[in-house]
């Protein structure tokens, strides 16, 4: 690995890398490195042990939690969103069921459309401060119409996770943050992650960066204070390492759920990537990651079950983590 050491040490001081790599080949890191600072106004160094936001890598978290739900006969994937949300967002179709949400093909409207505007963007329709539960986003997911019959297709869709922690909450009895933590993180042995308040964030977590006005500026006004089920839990690389392994050796849920979950069940439009439930999948193997990107936050993890093969880039801005990963994409491949 001295070569692949030495690549991702230039390539990661060409882009002004501030982030986490790692690569793991059966169950052991072959390499692990930290670069630039985790705190840029204190000026403290990254090391592998910071916790770093990975935006919508998270999904696949909610969607093992629910999951979860339906393995123990709390939910079925034919429920429908409606016979959970009672009055609530009645622009969401009757027919709207918790498979077509997990597969984005539910064909709800989107309160977060990432074609529209730019990362830096000030999105969020309501203070941050106000966003610190899932049952909170209920008035930021209302007044949009269905951009399409549920079912026709897929569309990446965050208000759908959303909708699911929302489901998951009203079924499973619990908060949907509790839910993550005990029925995924707890199982795969991920004591290093969990949910923060942007706003109080613990010692080990490494602050997210966005460009504003030519400075370099924390991205605490751009996100909820707390996230939930479309994405922002907080994670290390060592942490995501012992999440792949736990996933395929059915420690979370039943392989034979895992394997449903990794089923392709649409390609992205304009894109060779298909998508499962929760997972993004290669075009052609059966290769599955999961990735992130918002304000501050750039992330991939990718893992080839055949080969026992991981690698994973956490980076503190949203372009940072992408040429990295494309790198070891590329290198990991060789024979």
């Amino acid at each position: 690995m001295a070569g692949l050491e030495e690549a991702v040490d230039a390539l990661a001081r060409e882009g002004d890398f501030h982030g986490v790599v790692r690569v793991d080949r059966g169950g052991e890191p072959v390499l692990e490195r930290a670069y630039g600072l985790a705190d840029r106004r204190h000026g403290i160094a990254m090391t592998p042990r910071h916790q770093l936001g990975i935006a919508s890598g998270s999904k696949g978290f909610t969607a093992l939690a629910v999951m979860s739900l339906v393995e123990d006969g709390v939910l079925e994937l034919e429920t429908t969103a409606r016979s959970l949300l009672g009055d609530d967002l009645p622009l969401i179709d009757d027919a709207v069921t918790v498979e077509q949400l997990l597969a984005h093909r539910s064909g709800i409207g989107d309160y977060l459309d990432e074609d529209d505007g730019e990362v830096t963007d000030y999105v969020l329709p309501v203070p941050v401060h106000r966003l610190d539960s899932t049952e909170a986003f209920v008035p930021v997911l209302d007044g949009f119409p269905m951009a399409f019959p549920p079912g026709e297709r897929f569309y990446y869709c965050n208000s759908g996770y959303v909708v699911l922690a929302l489901l998951a909450e009203r079924a499973g009895g619990a908060t949907y943050h509790d839910l993550v933590r005990q029925r995924v993180c707890r199982p795969a042995g991920m004591a290093d992650t969990d949910f923060f308040r942007t706003d109080a964030l613990p010692g080990r977590a490494a602050e997210s960066y966005v460009r504003v006005d030519g400075q370099w500026r924390t991205n605490l006004l751009h996100l909820p204070v707390l996230a939930t089920g479309d994405g922002g839990i907080h994670s290390t690389a060592a942490d995501l390492a012992a999440f792949w392994t736990a996933l395929f050796a059915g420690r979370i849920v039943p392989a034979d759920v895992v394997a449903r979950m990794v089923r392709p069940r649409s390609r992205a439009p304009e894109d060779p990537r298909r998508y499962g439930l929760g997972f993004w999948l290669h075009e052609s193997t059966d290769v599955v990651w999961l990735e992130g990107y918002d304000a501050g936050v750039s992330f991939r993890s990718v893992h080839d079950p055949t080969n026992a093969l991981t690698h994973t880039v956490m980076s503190t801005t949203d372009a940072g983590a992408w040429p990295l990963s494309r790198m070891l994409t590329a290198e990991l491949a060789r024979p």
